[in-house]
């Protein structure tokens, strides 16, 4: 890290469900912490690992299972130490209007599911597990860019969509899709997103990231206590290119799920949830402890508690 109060930090990408970063950002929370923040935005999800290892980044915001992975190949940690997100981003979308709808409405169905990051993709087979519907029995379309999974989407070539905001606003306001389940209401209580940092970082750099997570929980607070159309106005400038109409719509189904956590400590129960869930998955193999991947003791000191 630099040794003044400037700080990279890297994105997994540029999302409105990341708000709380340009909140802090664009609301002056930072600044006011005597901060200078150098964002960029990663290419693919994975990339915030990359910035990290290859010391071209301080912080980066990812999810939590970017390290659980890592970890679970016996390679260099990653530890979380401040949370973003308390609930899955994605939403899930039918061709057709359907008030009943039911888990099994999508056995022997095409969902295209969304292919930058696997956490949305663990967290719809555990949901419909949960539902007494196994996975096998859905037919997935994965891994395609978001262009290309709109305009499958819109061409009929599949009869559900999971995606985020603004997507999913763009789609139910042209009358393309229809809401139908909350992958955040569905999943529950999860440590979706946080940020993160190398061991030797945290170690090195305590005061500056104290600093840097006391900011952040400004930004959580006023953003706990304020609506949609004020959220969506600060974070203007860093979605210039989306109708203001859908950045306040996208706010505002963000804000009621409870989708942005109030406070930055993660917790073990939330991180047991996850875990579970990238167990069910395959997608590590083994358990791991919550000390070796989370780091509290920095969100703590700049909450006070």
């Amino acid at each position: 890290m630099t040794p003044d109060r400037r700080l990279r930090v890297v994105e997994a990408f540029r999302s409105i469900f990341y708000a709380s970063l340009p909140v802090a950002i664009h609301g002056g929370h930072f600044a006011d912490e005597g901060l200078e923040i150098e964002l960029a935005t990663a290419e693919l999800g994975a990339g915030t690992v990359d910035a990290l290892q290859n010391g071209h980044a301080d912080i980066a915001l990812s999810g939590l299972m970017r390290s659980f992975e890592l970890l679970d190949r016996g390679a260099a940690r990653l530890v979380h130490f401040a949370g973003a997100n308390d609930r899955n981003g994605f939403f899930l979308l039918s061709r057709e209007a359907r008030p009943g709808f039911g888990w099994s409405d999508l056995v022997g169905r095409t969902v295209i599911s969304f292919g930058g990051a696997p956490t949305p993709w663990l967290c719809m087979q555990a949901v419909l597990r949960r539902h007494g519907v196994e996975p096998t029995r859905v037919t997935f379309l994965r891994d395609l860019s978001t262009p290309d999974a709109v305009a499958a989407f819109r061409a009929r070539k599949a009869d559900f969509i999971e995606h985020g905001p603004p997507v999913v606003d763009q789609l139910i306001a042209d009358g393309t899709g229809h809401l139908v389940a909350s992958m955040g209401e569905a999943t529950g209580p999860v440590p979706f997103s946080s940020f993160m940092a190398t061991p030797e970082t945290l170690a090195g750099n305590r005061d500056v990231l104290v600093s840097f997570v006391r900011g952040l929980y400004r930004a959580q607070r006023w953003m706990a206590s304020s609506g949609a159309a004020e959220i969506a106005a600060v974070i203007a400038p860093a979605f210039g290119d989306i109708d203001p109409r859908i950045r306040v719509a996208a706010v505002d189904r963000y804000l009621r799920q409870s989708t942005w956590a109030r406070d930055p400590v993660l917790t073990r129960a939330g991180f047991d949830a996850l875990q579970a869930i990238l167990l069910a998955g395959g997608f590590i193999k083994r358990s791991h402890r919550f000390e070796e991947l989370v780091d509290t003791d920095i969100a703590r000191q700049a909450v006070g508690y």
